[in-house]
């Protein structure tokens, strides 16, 4: 199974092109889809290929020993949409092709299969999903029933939205911005009217649904690997989505503060450090349905579900022995992270497919909006202060999750690690 050819080495790499698209394209991590494109042209006979990923590009390169004119192949990124059954099936491909089950033909044939299969989940599906992960984040907070209700309202409204400005051509940058608006508008129409609800926890709630867990875990994964040029496009990325759900929900409070609606500090709800009922449900169900939005495939919904509790009992658990919340986050983080990552390779699956659904219950959504409420007020630097302590609690997330996946790397032996990833550059900080 090996190139037989100079046409069947461009075959093979057009294909490795393929794969790390569909890798890259489903939010893998780029130390991870390096790795695949590799072991793809060396298992069909090509050696000396070097491999560049970016986050909208991939190109490899091939200088022959004998004399011959070096090759170099591009293909960009165009679309990146998390599906974890796509992904799941990729990487099963990637082990085929390594162990040399597949000819180069089968090979691209399983592929073309793998990019025409119907999503695991419509439209509709999805569309909820993210809905009642607002609701559930709503109820997670100690926002009660009809709070979770006006929050998968809004949560659905804001999609529809973004959606259709999406198919218009508007950048997504405005369809985020207008979707985190109309969350807050939801919550300000229950100030107004005075309804005895905590409506506050309708924008938490809205906001968890759109704060990025994805790119954040695949940014400090990339920064811990050494990939600092795609690591820095991902956190560009995580600050303009951010960016533009501060920009939405701080149009719409500014706008009610000077029509006279009574918004206060005192409205941010805070989730309750607390393992009853409620926040259990309110924990599981946001990972569960984090998991479909992510087109988890049903056999593994479960595993993410099953997370999301475990994190949220971890840090209740440190919180409650004193521990700061930058601190808890990481340990909890970290703990789902060695467990899933060790449960993912045991069914051999990316561990991204349970740890990323996990980190749902823990995103900071109400200190991000704690933040962007005090600097509507005129509080600039209170909430400066928020916005950053929200965006650190945000990355000791990320950092928490890939440690426990360093862990186990650490204990593995030293042979296999290195097939993995090679021995790590020790720079000394220079």
């Amino acid at each position: 199974m090996y190139a037989a050819s100079e046409a069947e080495g461009h075959r093979a790499m057009a294909l490795a092109l393929k794969v790390g698209e569909l890798l890259l394209g489903s939010g893998e991590a780029t130390e991870r889809v390096g790795d695949a494109m590799r072991r793809i042209t060396e298992t069909y006979g090509l050696r000396n290929v070097e491999v560049d990923v970016n986050l909208s590009a991939l190109t490899l390169s091939q200088v022959p020993e004998d004399g011959r004119a070096a090759t170099t192949a591009e293909r960009r990124v165009r679309r990146r949409q998390p599906d974890y059954d796509r992904l799941i099936a990729v990487h099963d491909l990637v082990g085929e092709i390594v162990s040399r089950q597949l000819t180069l033909a089968e090979t691209h044939e399983r592929l073309r299969e793998i990019t025409r299969r119907t999503p695991v989940y419509p439209g509709w599906a999805v569309t909820v999903s993210l809905a009642l992960i607002s609701a559930s984040a709503a109820v997670l907070i100690g926002g009660g029933v009809v709070v979770a209700m006006a929050a998968f309202v809004a949560t659905v409204l804001g999609d529809r939205a973004s959606a259709w400005l999406s198919r218009r051509g508007v950048a997504e940058f405005f369809g985020l911005a207008t979707a985190a608006a109309l969350g807050a508008l939801v919550a300000v129409l229950l100030i107004w009217q005075e309804v005895n609800v905590q409506a506050s926890a309708v924008v938490v709630g809205a906001v968890i649904a759109l704060l990025p867990g994805r790119p954040l875990v695949a940014c400090v994964q990339d920064g811990i690997a050494g990939e600092y040029v795609t690591a820095t496009a991902r956190l560009s990325e995580i600050v303009f989505i951010v960016a533009a759900v501060i920009s939405g929900i701080s149009t719409t409070l500014v706008v009610a503060v000077k029509l006279g609606v009574p918004i206060t500090i005192d409205n941010v709800p805070t989730a309750p450090l607390s393992a009853a009922f409620p926040q259990l449900a309110g924990a599981l169900g946001v990972s569960l349905t984090f998991a479909v939005a992510l087109l988890v495939p049903p056999r593994h919904l479960l595993g993410g579900a099953l997370g999301g509790l475990l994190i949220w009992v971890g840090f209740v658990f440190l919180s409650h022995h004193g521990f700061p919340s930058l601190v808890s986050t990481t340990i909890s983080s970290a703990l789902v992270g060695v467990i899933g990552t060790a449960y993912a390779r045991r069914v051999n699956v990316p561990s991204m497919v349970f740890v990323i659904p996990a980190i749902g219950p823990l995103l900071p959504g109400s200190m991000l909006y704690r933040g962007m409420l005090e600097m509507s007020l005129g509080e600039l630097s209170n909430g400066t202060l928020h916005l950053i302590e929200a965006l650190s609690i945000a990355l000791s997330l990320g950092a928490g999750v890939i440690l426990g996946a360093e862990i186990l790397r650490a204990f593995r032996g030293r042979d296999l690690a290195r097939r993995i990833r090679p021995a790590s550059r020790r720079t000394r900080g220079y």
